[in-house]
C-alpha cells in the first residue's frame, strides 16, 4: 500500500515483485532469531497505530460481496491460516489485464497470482501493510481459519494465536471473517 501503481507498475510481474520486496524488507530484520515464544507475541502498539493509518486507505468491507463467497478457493481478499507458532498469509494479486477474455483460464490462472507468506503475529501489521490496495476487492476484511490437521497438543496454542490474530486485526480496523464459523467478528 505504500506504493501507488504507476503506468510502469500495472503488470502482474511488477506487482508480485513489489509485494515480495515489501514483505522481505519489512520482515527481514524481525524474522532472524525466530523462536516459538516470540511467534505468538502481539505486535508493538506503535507499529499497529502506524499500520492502521495506511490500512484505513482501503475502503470499508462490502458485506454483500464477501458473505456470498462459500469457498476459500473463491476468496479474493487476503486470508490467514493460523497455526500454533505462525500464520500463513494468503494473498491474491489483482489481475493486471482488464480484459474479460480468458479470465481464470489456462493463460491467466488465478493460482499464478496467489502468494503465500509465513508470518509471525508480531509482523502481521507490516505484512498486511505491504499488500497492494487492489488485492482487497471486498474492502478491509480478512478471512481467518485454523490450520487443518492440528495436533491435539497444539490446539490450545492455535486457539490463543487465533484470539491474538483477531485482536490485532481488530486493532488495525480490519473486519475478521471467521471462516470456520462463517461469521464476521
Amino acid at each position: 500500500m505504500s506504493h501507488s501503481p504507476c503506468s510502469s507498475c500495472t503488470n502482474l510481474r511488477c506487482a508480485a515483485t513489489l509485494l515480495a520486496a515489501s514483505l522481505t524488507l519489512s520482515l527481514a530484520g524481525t524474522l532472524s532469531g525466530c523462536s516459538r515464544a516470540s511467534a505468538t507475541a502481539l505486535p508493538d502498539p506503535q507499529v499497529v497505530a502506524t499500520a492502521r493509518q495506511q490500512i484505513e486507505l482501503i475502503p470499508p468491507p462490502a458485506k454483500s460481496r464477501y458473505m456470498a463467497v462459500h469457498s476459500l478457493n473463491g476468496w479474493e481478499n487476503p486470508y490467514l491460516t493460523v497455526q500454533a507458532n505462525m500464520a500463513t498469509l494468503h494473498i491474491t494479486l489483482a489481475d493486471a489485464n482488464p480484459s474479460q477474455i480468458g479470465v481464470g483460464g489456462m493463460l491467466r490462472p488465478v493460482s499464478a497470482r496467489r502468494q503465500d507468506v509465513t508470518v509471525r503475529l508480531s509482523d502481521l501489521p507490516a505484512a498486511l501493510n505491504a499488500i497492494p490496495e487492489n488485492s482487497w476487492p471486498y474492502g478491509r476484511v480478512v478471512a481467518v481459519e485454523e490450520a487443518h490437521g492440528t495436533p491435539k497438543s497444539d490446539e490450545p496454542s492455535v486457539r490463543r494465536n487465533i484470539e491474538n490474530t483477531v485482536k490485532t486485526l481488530n486493532d488495525l480496523g480490519v473486519v475478521v471473517y471467521d471462516w470456520t464459523e462463517g461469521t464476521p467478528r
